[in-house]
């Protein structure tokens, strides 16, 4: 019996150090299968989100896919465009942010979005003018672009750390005109509006001021923040549907690039782009250098892609830059291979990872 009591002491913590291994593997294993920070990349997305939507409805007319900004419902001559996007990489101008995010998806299909529905998530200890201060944002952008807040939900939740707002924007379409990412067509030109990172420049100016401030001037830093001035493609989608764009798609996360090879994945296609024809202002330049950021992965909404036939290239370009929007061709549709060429260099553009914004915020 003395025996039995010596080691059981022994093989209690054997068992113990045996447990604590096991215990240590799968939290290994369980730390392995954490995803990154940001949205979904397109392998995950398609194995644990498309995968499991099993269950199709006939009205249904534009479902979910990689590259896809909006739904589209059938009813009868006209179709529901309809959108979805939250705000998690920004703390300030957030109303701001998700009014834009979420029209620009709309305005992919060549129309203006009419409504807006707006979710709030705020922490606690969240003080009443914040969200006044939201709302005061949302309003006024929203009503910039006679888009009318028609519902939501607002809620103080220990759910969250930071304020989080996701909304859905809603548009009506007649249903011969509608327009997919999935329609650009070999040979057809890609047109970029505006600048690369023009999001993710403003964004990290408000956020990071104080930071930046020790190394840029004052006047950098205000042209940056600027830029959040910006972020409507709604003009750009109304022009391109007029003209006869074979397909739009909005530059989020991911940036320039990953926009592109969502687009090029959405169509069965490639591309060819040319670096020195991506327009990267200045400013954007500087704090990418500085942060050690790429700002072609840097998301940029404000920023639109636009594949069109050659015999249309013109009139797209002319008409942008008529109404005060810079726009430049920088590459074209191919068959297969999506890819940057600098130089005599081609390299394949790879599939959107994490945002570069979320690097630094």
């Amino acid at each position: 019996m003395e025996k039995f009591i010596r080691r059981a002491p022994i093989l209690g913590t054997f068992n113990i150090e045996i447990a604590t291994k096991m215990r240590r593997r799968r939290s290994f294993k369980e730390r392995m299968d954490f995803v990154k920070v940001g949205k979904l990349d397109s392998e995950l997305l398609e194995k644990i989100v498309f995968n499991n939507i099993r269950f199709n409805r006939e009205e249904v007319l534009v479902r979910p896919g990689i590259g896809e900004d909006c739904a589209v419902v059938d009813f009868g001559e006209y179709v529901l465009i309809m959108s979805t996007d939250p705000i998690t990489g920004a703390a300030s101008e957030i109303g701001r942010l998700a009014v834009h995010i979420n029209c620009n998806d709309i305005a992919t299909n060549g129309i203006e979005p009419l409504g807006l529905m707006m979710t709030i998530l705020a922490p606690k200890e969240t003080r009443e003018e914040d969200i006044d201060t939201v709302m005061k944002q949302a309003s006024y952008e929203a009503a910039k672009l006679n888009v009318e807040i028609i519902g939501g939900h607002t809620e103080i939740t220990e759910a969250v750390n930071r304020m989080v707002i996701s909304a859905t924007a809603i548009g009506r379409q007649l249903k011969s005109k509608i327009i997919k990412s999935s329609g650009a067509k070999v040979g057809d030109r890609v047109v970029m509006t505006k600048t690369a990172g023009l999001e993710g420049t403003g964004i990290i100016a408000y956020d990071l001021e104080e930071m930046l401030s020790s190394t840029f001037s004052r006047e950098i830093i205000k042209r940056s923040k600027k830029m959040v001035d910006s972020l409507s493609v709604v003009r750009e989608g109304v022009i391109g549907g007029k003209v006869g764009a074979s397909s739009m798609h909005d530059v989020t996360e991911g940036g320039v690039l990953g926009a592109l090879w969502e687009m090029c994945k959405a169509a069965k296609v490639g591309c060819n782009i040319y670096k020195d024809r991506i327009s990267i202002a200045e400013e954007t330049d500087k704090i990418c250098r500085f942060l050690s950021i790429d700002p072609l992965k840097l998301i940029s909404s404000g920023t639109m892609l636009i594949t069109i036939s050659p015999e249309r290239e013109e009139a797209l370009i002319s008409e942008l830059i008529k109404n005060g929007i810079k726009a430049s061709v920088i590459g074209e549709i191919t068959e297969n291979g999506a890819f940057l060429i600098e130089h005599d260099k081609k390299t394949k553009i790879q599939p959107p990872e994490s945002d570069e914004l979320y690097k630094v915020i």
